[in-house]
């Protein structure tokens, strides 16, 4: 698995650094470029240091002056003037179309070109084919993004995950004027996506960097339950006295046995919502993904009494049961937060008593069995068919795994 620590935001460049300080080679990315590398010095990487860590920054020889326009504009790589030319989605792809990328790894960095387009067309009301893309048109730009691609290609990660990103603060020149942070394309980039505001007062993410992020990522939080392999520094180039400005990657295999893994829980106040409803939208959260659902009576405003929806879930499924409450609902906003959960190991076994076969529920820690459950329904079952009593079925089940155990 493969994980992007984002505390100090990210971008194109600093990505590529590093899957490459990661151990991606340096003329593997060369050699995929194909024709977007005019000759073999056209891309390098450089060792910084980065409010004392050492990084790989990686280098974009930029746009002929006489084929672009020149944009000043500050980011977490520095405040900079660099040359972009303004290329339509067609113009990209045939950019694309002359890289020595696979043929899935073609359609990857187009279908990425793709969404920025649909995201720049909404901002500006313009066709997504017709939007001409600015800073991230520029060749710098489209060599972090096909690199990005060849890179996790080789890498062949089967999970990527990302941290929640720092998106700076303050405002940004842009080809459209004083922008603040994070910019249009960026904000719309990270819809979705656990974000917040560090104290520099710089642009942290970049469109590029969104782009890639929210694309590979599956899911946010902590660093998730792994034994890291290798880790990588890409680096920005502007330089921080309070944290160092670098993308952290880290590479390793998932620890399957670990105890405890990520989930979001999704909240919602419902105060005017007939009651019948509930028991449905419970059944549809749960067909949905959930992992549990439940209901708290609460006090609201003007002490009205209310209903807490609660919901966890896997956070890759939250905008689907978001959109799921909302459309089946009268609440009219919902919150979440992510958080670690730890569960003991379960299984499931048959047991035979006197009545019939009963499923038990067992639960294990480090091996040793902590709790044993017999199914209710299987109770419900076997009392209504032999005319006992529910907790006798249930005193009988566990008599009945107890002397197996013993045997």
């Amino acid at each position: 698995m493969l994980y992007f620590d984002c505390f100090s935001g990210a971008s194109g460049d600093m990505i590529v650094g590093a899957l490459i300080d990661a151990g991606v080679p340096l003329e593997e990315i060369r050699s995929a470029l194909g024709s977007l590398s005019i000759d073999r010095d056209a891309v390098w990487t450089e060792r910084v240091q980065r409010a004392g860590i050492q990084a790989t920054k990686f280098q974009v020889r930029g746009e002929d002056p006489g084929h672009g326009h020149h944009h000043h504009h500050a980011t977490g790589g520095g405040v900079a003037t660099q040359v972009h030319q303004h290329r339509t989605l067609r113009e990209i792809y045939s950019l694309i179309d002359g890289s020595r990328l696979s043929a899935a790894g073609k359609d990857r960095a187009k279908a990425l070109f793709a969404r920025l387009g649909e995201v720049e067309g909404a901002i500006h009301g313009t066709p997504a084919e017709s939007v001409h893309l600015h800073e991230v048109g520029a060749l710098d730009s489209i060599v972090d993004i096909v690199s990005t691609v060849h890179a996790l290609e080789l890498l062949g990660a089967d999970r990527i995950a990302a941290s929640p990103l720092n998106v700076g603060s303050g405002t940004i020149r842009s080809a459209h004027g004083l922008m603040p942070v994070p910019a249009p394309a960026t904000a719309r980039l990270l819809e979705g996506v656990p974000v917040y505001s560090g104290t520099q007062r710089a642009e942290m993410v970049t469109p590029t960097g969104a782009l890639l992020i929210t694309d590979y990522a599956t899911e946010f939080g902590g660093i998730p339950a792994m034994r890291i392999g290798k880790v990588g520094y890409g680096a920005g180039a502007r330089s921080f006295e309070d944290t160092p400005n670098v993308l952290r990657v880290l590479i390793g295999d998932a620890d399957a046995t670990a105890p405890t893994h990520t989930v979001v829980v999704v909240e919602a106040e419902i105060d005017d919502m007939n009651p019948q409803i509930f028991g449905v939208v419970m059944d549809k959260l749960l067909a949905g993904g959930a992992l549990d659902v439940y209901y708290t009576p609460i006090q609201m405003k003007k002490n009205r009494p209310g209903t807490l929806l609660t919901v966890i879930a896997p956070p890759a499924v939250r905008q689907t049961l978001t959109a799921l409450i909302f459309r089946e609902t009268t609440t009219i906003g919902v919150r979440y937060r992510e958080m670690t959960r730890e569960c003991l190991d379960r299984e499931t076994q048959t047991v035979k008593t006197p009545f019939g076969d009963v499923r038990f529920k067992i639960a294990r820690r480090d091996g040793v069995i902590l709790n044993a459950a017999p199914e209710f329904d299987d109770c419900v079952r076997l009392a209504e068919a032999s005319g006992k009593s529910v907790k006798e079925m249930q005193a009988a089940a566990i008599k009945a795994w107890l002397d197996a155990r013993r045997t």
